[in-house]
């Protein structure tokens, strides 16, 4: 029945507390505004050193757009809504924020998991590294990324679509997202919430794997380098398993869950979109001597 439809979903956020809301506020500009500025740093960086035109600078560059989007998914929603107090948004607003949300974010995934790919062919295979990662090749696989989180994302989004939505319309979380939309419509969604779980939760698992197995492989390889006091790739490697963990052991945790499961904590997400951003340019430049010295430069 069209007027019985839900038509705004009301977001509960992290507190009802004015104290703790305010502190909130500032954790959350503080954060948005590090992964801008740290993000952007390294955009205009490798943009205008003709030095960083490697591959791997290449992916990086895109990953820093990747994650000002992905943050800037929710943070500008979560800052305006402690600011003024409103905590509605349009049914149509919240399907919007989760399908950019998983578009974006599965981007990323696929990013990272070709980062590896990029480091495991420059570190194992140094000879065929010009020729496989050609800049062509890169752009292919930057477009691959963007395709397949597409794809994951309009599956997420007509899975909520097709739902009908005619009762309780509070989300405990500061953001929309398939699961807690998905169990406020007026049907059985054990089935839905299978086909999600299956989705969002395999894509992060699958990722996930694949990164830890191309890092055992780059350590495997450099292990005669380690036992002479060659400790560079171990530190490196660390610091990037540290980054990614950071990412999706809570989104396996998150979405990787059977139906009729207690909902996570909606602090768990702010690991994976807002903490998690912010510490990829850290990480990354960091671990990087040309990036960090043409930063420095510039």
């Amino acid at each position: 029945d069209n007027s019985s439809r839900v038509t705004e979903i009301i977001l509960l956020g992290l507190s009802d507390t004015r104290e703790l809301q305010l502190l909130v506020f500032t954790l959350f500009l503080l954060a948005y505004a590090m992964v801008l500025l740290g993000n952007l740093l390294i955009i205009v960086t490798v943009r205008t050193d003709p030095k960083l035109s490697s591959p791997m600078c290449f992916f990086l560059c895109h990953l820093s757009f990747i994650d000002i989007c992905y943050t800037s998914v929710t943070a500008p929603r979560v800052l305006a809504a402690l600011l003024s107090g409103h905590k509605a948004i349009a049914f149509e607003g919240c399907v919007t924020q989760l399908f950019f949300l998983h578009f974006v974010g599965s981007s990323e995934m696929f990013l990272l998991t070709v980062m590896a790919f990029d480091r495991y062919t420059a570190i194992c295979r140094p000879l065929h590294y010009t020729a496989i990662m050609a800049h062509r090749a890169c752009w292919a696989l930057v477009a691959a990324c963007w395709v397949g989180g597409f794809i994951h994302s309009i599956v997420q989004a007509l899975l909520v679509l097709q739902l009908p939505f005619c009762g309780p319309n509070a989300i405990p979380s500061y953001f929309c997202d398939v699961l807690p939309v998905v169990r406020l419509a007026c049907a059985d969604t054990a089935l839905t919430e299978w086909l999600m779980a299956s989705n969002s939760g395999l894509v992060s698992l699958g990722c996930f794997l694949v990164l830890v197995a191309s890092y055992a492989l780059i350590l495997a390889k450099v292990w005669a380098r380690l036992s002479r006091g060659h400790w560079k790739p171990l530190s490196t490697c660390a610091s990037h398993v540290m980054v990614v963990t950071l990412l999706f052991v809570p989104c396996i945790f998150t979405y990787l869950r059977p139906a009729g499961a207690v909902p996570p904590s909606k602090y768990v997400c702010v690991i994976y979109t807002t903490f998690s951003p912010m510490m990829n340019p850290l990480i990354y430049t960091l671990r990087s001597r040309e990036v960090k010295e043409s930063v420095w430069r510039l």
